[in-house]
């Protein structure tokens, strides 16, 4: 059954790709001293805060069971404060504190250093990603 072949399936082409990347963030990751889920929360903080953590498991397709002790490290590093709402308590807003701010501008290099260990074009590495974006949401709508 040509169709079981293991290099025939989308899912472990995904989960691949998906581990070598991770694994080609680690070292750049860990001279800002970050973990890779620490990182993605960043990003988004970066692109706009201050977000609610429910604003941010959205963006990131993460539970608060998982985003919860992300924040609190990020928050015992000195990068990220929490604080609950004074008129509902269940919500929590993430803002950067200065020094979490200031990393940004030492991460601004990843990007362009992860395009060039590749080796690929960034074009077609762009198309991946949009393509790869649709997927995710396809599947995000078709399960809701």
């Amino acid at each position: 059954m040509a169709r079981l072949r293991l290099d025939e399936q989308l899912c472990f082409a995904l989960y691949s790709a998906s581990r070598a990347v991770t694994s080609a963030y680690r070292p750049l990751l860990e001279e800002l001293g970050l973990t890779y889920p620490q990182y993605l929360v960043l990003l988004v903080l970066w692109e706009e805060e201050p977000c609610t953590v429910g604003h941010l498991g959205e963006r990131l397709h993460l539970d608060s069971g998982t985003l919860s002790p992300l924040l609190k490290r990020l928050e015992g590093a000195g990068l990220v404060q929490r604080q609950r709402s004074a008129t509902d308590e269940r919500r929590v807003t993430a803002t950067l504190t200065p020094a979490g701010r200031a990393l940004e501008e030492r991460a601004a290099c990843i990007p362009e250093r992860m395009l060039g260990s590749t080796g690929a074009a960034a074009e077609d590495l762009a198309a991946l990603r949009d393509a790869l974006h649709l997927i995710t949401e396809e599947l995000h709508t078709r399960s809701s």
